[in-house]
């Protein structure tokens, strides 16, 4: 089968290189100098998966239609890396393998005539450099669209997945994707302070910021009438119970994440992203967060203010110590919460 990547970072790579190990004919799409790099060493994956080293087509837009098509970029980047391969997607099913909660519905804007699906994935993967790919957490991947139990299309593409990677069909697509968000999380604190996300977990007042940030997710979902899918152990009941804990007993659950990580340091995507001196996608994680508890009529404190130090991050490019994260939090707590 000819399957396209589109985007060659830490997910493109390692989609690109599971697919060719299963026997696919893979192009992937890439920045001019990580182009000319994965052209002539190929990608070459380590960790979770075992050790694999691939030759894959590589380009810059594709250039004939595959017969599936895997968008891998960051969410901010997904808008454009489709439009300007709209003529040859449009038509040909699409995987959007993002976080948060828009993805599969720009593709479906952009590609009209395309089945456009989403994968949520719980992978952890480290960025090492253009054509190297770390799994840090080899975990299971969600395939579905939508609301309701999966249809025929996803159970089809689901299969081909499985034979490259782990995957299930998601029912309730839409609800998945709200709890993968509380799991993603995960990633505001170490983008914000530099330390891994295992480290996060260990630091009891970082670690309480983590608890009430996903807290607030959950509420805010609630607040928007969502059910929330069953991920990594997490279910509609469970997290509606989690949402109303006292913050200290809330704790189990980063802590639980944390233990299932293993002892490799998980970097987390959007800490991986300031690394690389690139935007984040922190406004479709925590972001969505307040733009969604305005839509319920509320608030979103906790996630307001990691947004707005993850752009702090962004521009200053110094990352702050846990003691000034928790005096912002402090202040935040003390003036209007």
């Amino acid at each position: 089968m000819r399957i396209a990547v589109i985007g060659a970072g830490a997910l493109g790579g390692l989609f690109a290189t599971l697919f060719a190990r299963a026997g696919h004919d893979l192009t992937i799409t890439a920045r001019e100098v990580a182009r000319s790099l994965i052209r002539e060493n190929g990608i070459r994956l380590t960790g979770g998966y075992g050790d694999a080293q691939c030759r894959v087509l590589v380009r810059e837009i594709l250039t004939e239609t595959p017969d599936l098509t895997l968008i891998c970029t960051k969410a901010q980047d997904a808008a454009a890396a489709i439009a300007e391969n709209a003529e040859l997607l449009d038509g040909s099913p699409v995987i959007v393998v993002q976080n948060g909660l828009d993805g599969v519905r720009i593709a479906q804007d952009l590609l009209p005539n395309s089945e456009c699906f989403g994968l949520l994935t719980l992978i952890a993967a480290h960025y090492i450099g253009p054509g190297r790919v770390r799994v840090t957490t080899a975990a299971s991947s969600y395939l579905g669209r939508g609301n309701g139990k999966a249809d025929a299309a996803t159970q089809h593409w689901q299969a081909v997945l499985d034979e490259a990677f782990p995957t299930f069909a998601a029912e309730d697509f839409v609800g998945a994707q709200w709890t993968k968000l509380v799991v993603n999380m995960l990633n505001a604190l170490p983008a914000i302070t530099g330390l891994s996300v295992q480290a996060i977990i260990a630091d009891a007042p970082l670690r309480r910021i983590l608890t009430e940030s996903m807290q607030e997710t959950v509420q805010v979902g609630m607040a928007r009438h969502v059910t929330f899918g069953s991920l990594q152990g997490m279910s509609d009941r469970s997290l509606r119970v989690f949402a109303r804990l006292p913050v200290a007993l809330g704790q189990t659950l980063p802590l639980r994440m944390g233990a299932k990580m293993g002892p490799v340091a998980n970097l987390g995507s959007t800490l991986q992203s300031i690394k690389r001196a690139h935007l984040t996608e922190i406004d479709h994680l925590n972001g969505a967060v307040v733009r969604q508890a305005e839509l319920a009529g509320r608030r979103a404190p906790v996630n307001a203010l990691l947004t707005a130090l993850v752009h702090e991050v962004e521009i200053s490019r110094e990352f702050l110590k846990p003691a000034q994260v928790m005096a912002r939090f402090d202040q935040l707590t003390a003036t209007s919460r």
